[in-house]
């Protein structure tokens, strides 16, 4: 299986990390990763924003990066998800058949439902707390949806109980949006910063040490605020506990 790594352009400059992690747990797990120079924005900012034709030339790029992959995996369920949901409006009205939505996956998502992997030999020793993102729950599925009546079901939870060591909680109200929303915080800081900080005491109330997550961009908004109200608890993405001893 070919995979074509796919890093966002905020993770790659605040994160990187995580984009390592990323590639690091991948290749451990025999697969032929590949990660195309070159990579932008892959437009979510500006097409969300009201300029979907400035997002199409990068829509397009995008395409023609990851032509030849088998699979495209990212570490951000909202980019994602904006990828598999977005692009083929966005490019519509193009000569070519859109590829890339149907073949992108974020990491939980590829590492649960494509690779079903029962074990890991990482080790991560600390109580931790599930941001189930609003991308993740009702675009990507990676959790059932609270305000549905289904049986209970979290990919990311699942993947974290092969970690050696680790305690694994969720917060009170559950699934509630954390206030990023991309250009939301942007357009209305106030609302966006008391919703952040909601959150994050949420997830303090759990007794939790960290809170992690699939989507970087949460959790990027998250920290910003226990950066600022200096609460005692800290932010780190699912992918950085699974491949913590790689």
């Amino acid at each position: 299986m070919k995979v074509g790594l796919f890093i966002p352009c905020y993770v790659n400059a605040v994160y990187p990390h995580v984009g390592i992690a990323t590639y690091k747990l991948l290749t451990s797990l025999g697969l032929d990763v590949e990660y195309p120079l070159n990579q932008t924005c892959c437009g979510q900012p500006m097409a969300n924003a009201g300029y979907q034709h400035q997002a199409r030339n990068l829509a397009t790029r995008f395409e023609k990066l990851f032509e030849g992959f088998d699979v495209i995996v990212g570490p951000s369920a909202s980019c994602v998800a904006f990828v598999k949901e977005n692009y083929p409006n966005i490019l519509g009205k193009e000569a070519h058949l859109c590829q890339t939505p149907g073949l992108i996956k974020d990491v939980i998502e590829f590492l649960h439902d494509d690779l079903k992997i029962s074990s890991l030999a990482s080790s991560f020793p600390h109580k931790v707390s599930i941001h189930n993102s609003c991308h993740g729950v009702r675009e990507l599925h990676l959790s059932t949806p609270s305000e549905r009546n289904l049986p209970y079901m979290n990919k990311i939870r699942a993947l974290l109980e092969l970690v050696q060591g680790i305690e694994v909680v969720e917060p009170e109200r559950i699934d509630e949006c954390c206030g990023f929303g991309g250009m939301f915080s942007v357009e209305e800081p106030e609302v966006s910063g008391c919703m952040g900080r909601d959150k994050v005491l949420d997830h303090m109330k759990t007794g939790a040490r960290y809170i992690t997550g699939s989507d970087s961009s949460c959790l990027m908004h998250m920290q910003g605020v226990i950066d600022r109200e200096k609460y005692p608890i800290q932010t780190i993405h699912a992918v950085e506990i699974l491949a913590a001893n790689l």
